[in-house]
């Protein structure tokens, strides 16, 4: 299994209206295109960044579908979240394969 994991640091001043758009629009959004399995939405304890950190993390069953989703989907799914909150957040991406 393949995991998408998206780490995202949020501004105090947006955190309410982020995490409201994340849980009702962009995750479900993401999950629509078919090519994940399952999300797991996780906030970040102990961090000394200013704002609030989560790590959203995608699982999908291989990387065709990763590579598939990164090609066709992620650049509007992306935009969509710099046009609603434009400087107020910053994210960066990992992949990672489970090792059972």
């Amino acid at each position: 299994m393949i995991i998408y994991n998206v780490t995202i640091n949020v501004d105090d001043d947006a955190h309410a209206d982020w995490l409201n758009w994340m849980q009702k629009v962009h995750i479900p959004d993401v999950l629509s295109t078919g090519l994940f399995t399952g999300y797991r939405l996780c906030r970040l304890l102990d961090v000394e960044d200013e704002g609030t950190t989560y790590s959203v993390q995608y699982s999908c069953k291989n990387l065709n579908d990763y590579h598939k989703y990164k090609a066709e989907y992620a650049p509007r799914l992306q935009q969509d979240a710099l046009n609603k909150f434009g400087e107020k957040f910053t994210a960066f991406r990992t992949l990672m394969e489970v090792v059972e």
